[in-house]
């Protein structure tokens, strides 16, 4: 799946999205079940609620209570959204299992996973700079900024398709070690967080 693929896939869940924009909106994938493109569909709906839980507890007026319900909510999010690219990980260390490594073969200094987790954030990011960038009810000068960082976006797009692809191609080539260092994030672990085995003995 080349990387225009997987972007325009991101495209069509973020839009999907809006449709209801609302983030208790249950996820319908219309991706086939267990397959990459399913995978991909889930991870974008967690970073576009994300993105959205993100909006939300900042508005200045949200009562502490709530802020503390959002919060924990992007907290769990923050995980499932580390899961789910482990996961995508886990395919792609499968299918690349037979490839022999060359002698002079490369480390990189992520993952595929993670490099298509900051395309799915992208995707998100060139949606809606491209709302304000079309705004009317907005000073010139800031259309102008606007128009600007869409701009910057959309070159930044092709940049990192080109190169998840060439990522691709040189561990299918045995030219980069294909090699997953899993997050270990403490925070929510009970085992690791020390708030949290201390008051749970």
């Amino acid at each position: 799946m080349r990387a225009t693929e997987m972007f325009a896939l991101f495209t069509t869940c973020v839009e999907a999205y809006h449709v209801n924009d609302d983030v208790d909106a249950a996820l319908e994938n219309p991706q086939a079940e267990g397959s990459m493109e399913a995978l991909l569909y889930r991870k974008n709906w967690i970073d576009t609620v994300q993105w959205h839980l993100e909006d939300i507890i900042r508005d200045p007026h949200i009562p502490a209570d709530e802020a503390l319900v959002v919060k924990r909510r992007i907290d769990a999010s923050n995980q499932e959204r580390t899961d789910t690219v482990e996961q995508i990980d886990d395919l792609y260390m499968v299918h690349f299992a037979q490839v022999k490594k060359q002698p002079d073969a490369r480390l990189n200094t992520e993952s595929i996973a993670w490099a298509i987790d900051r395309l799915s954030i992208l995707a998100l990011k060139i949606y809606h700079m491209n709302i304000e960038a079309k705004r009317t009810d907005i000073p010139g000068q800031l259309q102008h900024k606007n128009r600007i960082k869409a701009e910057v976006l959309a070159e930044q797009k092709e940049d990192l398709c080109l190169s998840i692809d060439q990522l691709i191609e040189d561990i299918r080539a045995g030219k980069r070690v294909m090699k997953v260092y899993r997050q270990m994030k403490m925070y929510n672990d009970p085992e690791l967080n020390p708030v949290l085995y201390k008051n749970n003995p």
